[in-house]
């Protein structure tokens, strides 16, 4: 079938974010076989997983700058090669060491592979059909955590814990091949210099707070050592910060946030991905520690939730250019709020297909709200700084999704500590932290509101109409 040019790269560009969040969720279900098979504590493999968070943060910053100097199709397929090898020595591996090596390298790759795959993107469609383009990544960034444990629980279960990171393999190669055929290499030539001070504030900031919340979200580490991991990161962002504003070409440009839409995704988007983000942590804990359930149905519960993020695909389009981004964003992010708060509300007894009744409408309102926020960020941005923004909003994405499972965690706990007679895991814990959560994505409302009327209308306008030889299109 003919396929628009800017619908196959957002579809090679998904399998590459899909291979990315799946193989980010699927580790976790798997952690309790790979720490029998290497003979470690299964606390001890939290590693692997904080692992890859930082490397994510200390190269994301960095991923514009390296794509509009080298060239944004060539530093792609690098990244989807880096993470495929990474995840074939991660399967490999026979010691924690080299897993935590490996996880580090898979890091790299990400860091790289979705900004610049979503810089790709931006730099190859019609404004007036971005939202349409953004749909498909949607997909699989809510797709990837949801089916995750699913996927791991199953092959740990039925092959071998080593399968999750060597699934990875055909589908890397498969997507080398694609990106080198279908997608046009953009780069941007008016570009500054590196900006090596702000790389290292910001590497170090950020991959120590992340650290401090990921062992602050798992427990991993005394509240001492977390406290000094967050707040010596968030003074070397400080740092960064005052650096920026002296240099002309930072690293991260601060000066995007002047832009209405920018710094209505990043700021409003922030407070909506905490919230979200801590779906994938609380509801498998629900299900399973909660109402008893094990891996494997608590995931095909879950996943119907992915099946509303497909239904969106084909309606984000049309319902913002009716409504309007103001309107949807605030309505989506209050109904996605409700609906994250009724989870509280499950229970044992609560019959399944009523929980993925709820699940199926909140994955097709969150995943509108995505579309929405992914888009919005870039209706003022020029092509020039379409890379720097890029990595501003991957590095802002990062931070709150990393931020909702600490919080997530934080709730639960906290609940647990008011309430000293009832368990970590009582209904009353998980209800105060669903409740929470979905307050936050709420208070993302007040944000949108304060967009103007007209505020990304450029974005689902009505394509105009091209003789068929002016529409590049190729046969998939």
């Amino acid at each position: 079938m003919n396929l628009p040019r800017y619908v196959v790269t957002a579809l090679i560009v998904a399998c590459a974010l899909f291979m990315e969040t799946l193989d980010a969720t699927v580790i976790a279900t798997s952690l309790p076989a790979i720490a029998l098979d290497l003979h470690e504590d299964p606390i001890s493999l939290k590693l692997a997983l904080t692992s890859y968070l930082v490397s994510l943060a200390v190269f994301i910053p960095a991923s514009g700058w390296v794509a509009d100097r080298y060239g944004a199709r060539l530093i792609f397929r690098v990244a989807i090669s880096i993470f495929t090898l990474a995840s074939i020595g991660c399967g490999l591996s026979s010691t924690l060491p080299e897993l935590v090596t490996g996880r580090l390298a898979q890091g790299l790759g990400g860091a790289m592979m979705v900004p610049v795959g979503r810089l790709l993107l931006m730099r190859s469609v019609e404004r007036g059909n971005l939202v349409r383009a953004l749909s498909y990544l949607t997909v699989p960034a809510l797709f990837g955590p949801v089916v995750g444990p699913l996927v791991g629980g199953f092959i740990t279960t039925y092959f071998h814990w080593r399968w999750i990171f060597w699934v990875n393999a055909p589908i890397g190669v498969i997507g080398i091949i694609l990106a080198t055929i279908f997608i046009d290499d953009v780069r941007e030539d008016n570009r500054g210099p590196l900006d090596v001070a702000g790389f290292v504030l910001s590497g170090v900031g950020l991959s120590t707070l992340l650290f401090g919340l990921a062992v602050a979200g798992g427990g991993l580490a005394p509240l001492s050592v977390t406290i000094a991991l967050i707040g010596f990161g968030s003074l070397a962002l400080a740092a960064y910060v005052r650096h920026a504003r002296r240099i002309a070409f930072p690293l991260l440009d601060l000066r995007l946030l002047s832009l209405h839409t920018f710094r209505a995704s990043v700021a409003g988007g922030a407070l909506f991905r905490i919230g979200i983000g801590s779906i994938p942590f609380l509801l498998p804990l629900m299900l399973q520690m909660g109402f008893g359930r094990n891996s494997f149905q608590s995931g095909a519960i879950t996943f119907v939730a992915s099946a509303g993020a497909l239904l969106m695909k084909t309606t984000a389009a049309p319902i913002l250019r009716r409504f309007g981004f103001r309107r949807v964003l605030a309505l989506a992010a209050l109904l996605s709020g409700s609906l994250l708060s009724s989870y509280g509300f499950f229970t044992a007894a609560t019959p399944g297909l009523v929980i993925m009744g709820v699940l199926l409408v909140s994955g097709f309102v969150n995943s509108l709200e995505f579309t929405g926020l992914n888009a919005i960020a870039y209706a003022e941005i020029d092509n020039p700084d379409m890379s720097r923004a890029v990595s501003f909003a991957s590095v802002a994405q990062q931070l709150s999704l990393s931020l909702g499972i600490a919080a997530g965690a934080a709730a639960l706990q906290g609940w647990s500590r008011l309430n000293p007679g009832e368990g970590v895991f009582s209904p009353e814990g998980f209800r105060f932290a669903f409740i929470l959560m979905g307050l936050l994505c709420i208070a993302s409302s007040a944000i949108f509101l304060r967009l103007p009327a007209d505020a990304g209308a450029e974005l689902t306008a009505r394509p105009v109409k091209k003789a068929p030889a002016a529409e590049p299109a190729h046969r998939v």
